[in-house]
């Protein structure tokens, strides 16, 4: 107990420590000093896997991001997943080729209208092909006769290469030959997926370099201003950053008018749902930017709690929580939204928090409590689990403690949560979307903070045809 305790107590101030910007800008320096002692150019790997639609956006992309910075990107194929990685994988590999369609369209890339139908035999055939091309890119840089330009020529029609293999796949187009995957090819891709678990990460369409991961086009706005900060970017005279088409302009559009509605919600708008774990860092940063927007449009939002994956039995390795907590760092700092300072509300501080969120609603404060308990969580290092840590968010949420505290030792309270707390993740994945932050928009529902932008364009669209049936 004693042991516990103080675990609990020291974690938030190590979990600020490991996530600072000090601590950061080491860790670069190190790995750039590193690099100049053994003289070795910039190098990034790039993971793909054929049957990825993240992989294929990205590969559209990496021949004018490779033009750009003096830099060396080199792409390892890879095919199987760790399984321990993704508790919902069919509905996660579904949901991944909605999303990816989103994207395709924000950057004007291409996309099928339908999603491939399984096919083993094409995902074998589009590996091997890729892995060819690895190999041959392999052969190449080791060529000591291939000069600077022929190399950069090379490296443009690679990339042409290697988005033609994924087209194909794609847009199911016919092949003329079957390929075997010999034991050279074999052995290079388990090299391949031993390298990225041994390197610290669990997806395809990541990029990492010197140490810090990148993920898709989602991801590459943080590489973006990482090359520029190094001076690698051959027009020096910019910090040009193309990738931040997903939040550049979240809420700087005045909000269109719509024709009256009910007495509750006088815009005659849809409600914006967010299905929300307090315990998820993404969820923390979807809380904060869905009330932003609900706010910007004077939308009702309603807020669907659900529990976190660990308490309902499922694991969450280490590598892919230390990756999402450095993850959500880089995001708030971004989004100008504190974060770093975490005690973990696992278990008693999740509790807690539902068993008093029916209260808050019933007092309309739901939103203040919930926003109130995350940043506590998140950014304050307040452990939710004490009273003291409790009453604090209580009482700042203008809710009253001593009436809470007789809740949180009441069994109809503890019942009644944990089945709406179910009830709402049931609809959740009854719709669609196997995991927190969600957002719902009407039928629209999307996965992952990075997409509240579509649901704010959905909106403007829905206030842009109002607005003209209200005049005709």
């Amino acid at each position: 107990m004693i042991k516990d305790n103080l675990v609990k107590t020291i974690q938030p101030y190590a979990a600020r420590c490991i996530s600072s910007t000090a601590v950061l800008e080491i860790k670069r320096w190190a790995f750039e000093m590193k690099r100049r002692l053994l003289n070795k150019d910039h190098r990034i790997d790039l993971y793909l896997r054929i049957n990825d639609p993240y992989s294929y956006l990205l590969v559209q992309v990496m021949a004018d991001f490779e033009q750009r910075y003096a830099i060396n990107i080199q792409f390892k194929v890879i095919q199987q997943l760790q399984q321990d990685m993704y508790p919902e994988e069919v509905m996660w590999h579904d949901n991944g080729f909605i999303d990816a369609s989103h994207l395709s369209k924000l950057y004007g890339l291409k996309f099928p209208a339908a999603i491939p139908e399984p096919d083993s035999m094409a995902v074998g055939q589009g590996t091997v092909r890729l892995l060819q091309l690895e190999q041959l890119q392999l052969e190449q840089l080791q060529d000591e006769l291939i000069q600077n330009e022929s190399l950069e020529s090379s490296q443009e029609n690679r990339w042409q290469q290697v988005g033609a293999i994924f087209e194909r796949y794609w847009f199911q187009q016919s092949s003329t030959s079957e390929l075997v995957l010999d034991s050279g090819l074999e052995q290079r891709l388990a090299q391949n997926e031993q390298d990225l678990q041994q390197q610290g990460h669990y997806m395809s369409a990541m990029l990492h370099y010197a140490g810090e991961w990148y993920w898709g086009l989602d991801r590459l706005d943080h590489l973006e201003k990482r090359l520029n900060a190094l001076g690698l970017a051959h027009n020096e005279s910019t910090d040009e950053v193309v990738f931040n088409k997903t939040y550049i302009d979240f809420c700087q559009q005045p909000p269109l008018i719509t024709s009256p509605g009910s007495s509750e919600n006088p815009r005659g708008d849809k409600k914006l749902v967010l299905f929300f774990s307090i315990r998820s860092p993404y969820s923390y940063i979807g809380l904060q930017q869905a009330i932003k927007l609900a706010q910007h449009y004077q939308l009702p939002l309603d807020i669907k709690p659900i529990l976190p994956m660990i308490m309902r039995g499922l694991l969450v390795p280490k590598v892919k929580k230390m990756y999402i907590f450095h993850d959500t760092k880089r995001e708030a700092k971004k989004l100008g939204l504190d974060y770093g300072f975490v005690a973990d509300p696992l278990g008693a501080g999740v509790e807690r928090c539902y068993c008093l969120f029916s209260y808050a609603q019933s007092l309309g404060c739901e939103q203040q409590f919930i926003l109130n308990y995350a940043l506590a969580v998140n950014a304050q290092g307040i452990r939710a689990e004490t009273d003291a840590g409790l009453k604090l968010i209580v009482q700042r949420s203008g809710m009253d403690w001593d009436h809470a505290r007789t809740l949180l030792t009441s069994p109809a309270i503890d019942r009644e949560w944990r089945q709406w707390a179910e009830d709402n993740r049931q609809q959740m994945l009854g719709q669609g979307s196997w995991g927190v932050p969600s957002f719902q928009y009407g039928e629209l529902l999307l996965w992952g903070q990075d997409r509240i932008g579509i649901i704010e364009q959905a909106i403007r669209e829905d206030r842009c045809n109002s607005e003209c049936l209200f005049k005709n």
